[in-house]
């Protein structure tokens, strides 16, 4: 821990149980002496442009280390020689089990929930040690066969820096939560050469939420680490895209079965991962070393039985099936050996992420599903290009929960948006049915196996929204009238069942009275004014039926009867709601199993 965090003992408790370093108020710091210059939103802006930058470069490391790892690893011929596809990934997985439990035991999985977890308890705060770490024994992992991904670890990566170049500059602590998603986007957008995608994703799943502060610095972080990442490696995709093409409307229902096969695929996927994780997790301790190893070795001997494709992240072999370089048969074996292989290599515990094994299996079984459909139906237009492309964002949006993110990653991956009408239809039935068959998202099952308790983006989405018409009542007083006399005004309010009447006023708002307050008034011999005349100004707020029932939790602590209006009309009152309405309805809704959030 450094001189900044000794002003504050005790800091925020981390996973494997150091204390995050409290933020330091003391001392000259960069932050006092732009602060002159920038407003600190504006500031924040501008550091997100270095994050991307940052960022890019250490993607652009990162893939070179990947590539070197498997040229050293398993050879740079076309083939392999089958010892080194047995012995790379398991005696990999031994040196990488040893890095995990001893030295970074932060880099664990694929890094999504991590990043989550430093926004939502750990006040933004992410060890650099972490980015080493993930480098490392990542690049090991997937240069040396085992089957996930770069993206993930790229995302962790990238928060990581964020977190460090935060902490250097001294940010707030709000900023300090908000800037590790802000370099995951940057991280995930320089893996992907997608930043609309990366941008998407961290909103959907991250942050769940956006304002114009946050989205303007995630927006330039990813954009600026993909300007870094085409600038050393060249802007071309990541694939080579086929002509796609959509020549009758007939064919989205083959698309509607392919959506519907990739729902099913991924939920056998996510079921065998979140079934096999926990048990492996309760094994002793000492098997740990051997857990990666033994995954590895099984990968090895899939790749020796005639299947190195599954080996490592496997994007050139998506290529190939996108131009039909494999028959139907095969595109379907390659498919469930991924599935295979990567829940093996991810139970393990092996560093590694899961976003390029999901559009492998997706590519490889669209194809499939595309032949297949072919034989039956050979007047179909789409080629095994176009069924792979929609297969990718099938699984994505069926096995990751992403249906946005799935949609704009197909987008921004083959630059062509003729396939929009396909992936949507597709996507949609593949999130649907994995969303019935598997109510809780993998990153959800994840985070609850690891024991924390972050919020889950997608049960936000999916909760009922509580509005004010929900609780509201009739008014059980008269409405006064501001411009009516107060003889007049009194003799209503003898009348009323309720101490406290509201009052409208003229041309518009709303008050309120009590009886008492009346009587006062006239004793004082007002009788003959106006209620609007004599009336303290105390104008109170009002709801529309629409509105969420948490807006009203604002006013009705400080005034006992809030008047629910019309939109079209403010002098039109619709109902009224008290404190006492809005608790009793939230019991009410929350014996329903509503989430109140």
């Amino acid at each position: 821990m450094d001189n900044r965090s000794d002003s504050k003992a005790a800091g925020t408790l981390l996973e494997n149980g150091s204390r995050a370093p409290a933020i330091s108020t003391t001392g000259p710091s960069p932050r006092a002496l732009f602060r002159s210059v920038f407003h600190e939103e504006r500031f924040f802006l501008v550091l997100s442009v270095f994050i991307g930058i940052f960022s890019g470069l250490a993607v652009v490391c990162f893939r070179f280390a990947i590539d070197w790892c498997r040229i050293y690893l398993l050879g740079s011929g076309a083939t392999s020689l089958p010892l080194r596809l047995l012995l790379a990934p398991s005696l990999a997985g031994l040196v990488i089990a040893v890095l995990v439990i001893h030295v970074f035991p932060g880099t664990r999985g694929s890094g999504v929930n991590q990043t989550k977890a430093a926004l939502y308890i750990y006040n933004g705060y992410i060890p650099l040690r972490t980015a080493v770490g993930k480098f490392v024994t990542a690049a090991l992992a997937i240069g040396s066969g085992h089957s996930l991904g770069s993206e993930d670890p790229s995302l962790q990566i990238g928060a990581s820096l964020a977190s460090a170049l935060g902490r250097r500059m001294r940010l707030s602590r709000d900023r300090m939560r908000l800037i590790a998603p802000v370099g995951a986007a940057a991280g995930l957008a320089a893996a992907f050469n997608a930043p609309i995608s990366a941008v998407l994703f961290v909103i959907e799943e991250v942050i769940g939420r956006w304002t114009a502060g946050i989205l303007g610095s995630v927006v330039l972080s990813a954009v600026a680490s993909v300007v870094v990442m085409r600038w050393f490696l060249g802007a071309e995709p990541l694939f080579r895209i086929p002509t796609v093409q959509v020549e009758r409307p007939e064919e989205l229902v083959a698309y509607a079965v392919l959506g519907i096969v990739g729902g099913l695929a991924s939920v056998a996927f996510s079921a065998s991962i979140c079934t096999l994780r926990p048990r492996l997790r309760a094994w002793p301790r000492w098997t740990q070393y051997f857990q990666s190893a033994l995954a590895g070795l099984l990968i090895g001997f899939i790749g020796v039985l005639g299947a190195p494709q599954v080996m490592g992240a496997g994007y050139e072999y998506i290529d190939e099936a996108m131009h039909g370089q494999f028959t139907w048969q095969m595109l379907a074996i390659l498919a469930g050996l991924k599935i295979v292989a990567t829940t093996v290599s991810f139970v393990s515990g092996t560093p590694g992420g899961m976003f390029a094994p999901t559009l492998f299996i997706g590519a490889m079984l669209g194809a499939a599903v595309g032949g297949v459909e072919h034989i039956f139906l050979p007047h179909l237009a789409g080629s095994p290009g176009t069924y792979a492309l929609v297969g990718m964002g099938v699984l994505f949006a069926g096995f990751l929960r992403a249906p946005m993110t799935s949609v704009f990653m197909v987008l921004e991956v083959s630059g062509n948006y003729s396939v929009i009408v396909p992936v949507i239809v597709a996507n949609t039935f593949s999130y649907l049915i994995s969303r019935a068959l598997r109510p809780t998202a993998i990153f959800d099952v994840l985070t609850r196996q690891d024991g924390l308790d972050l919020p889950s983006m997608e049960e936000q989405r999916e909760q009922d929204i509580l509005r004010v018409e929900d609780a509201m009542q009739p008014p059980k007083g008269p409405v006064l009238d501001a411009q009516e006399t107060l003889d007049r005004v009194l003799q209503l309010a003898e009348k009323s069942p309720t101490d406290i009447m509201l009052v409208r006023m003229s041309p518009t708002g709303w008050n309120s009275v009590t009886r008492q307050e009346l009587r006062t008034m006239v004793n004082e011999g007002k009788g003959a004014f106006s209620l609007s005349s004599v009336l303290p100004i105390r104008q109170i707020p009002y709801l529309h039926p629409d509105s969420a029932l948490d807006l009203a939790l604002r006013y009705v602590d400080r005034w006992p009867l809030v008047p629910v209006v019309s939109r079209a009309d403010f002098r039109q009152l619709e109902g009224v709601i008290s404190q006492q309405d809005v608790l009793r309805h939230y019991r009410t809704a929350g014996g329903q199993d509503r989430d109140l959030g």
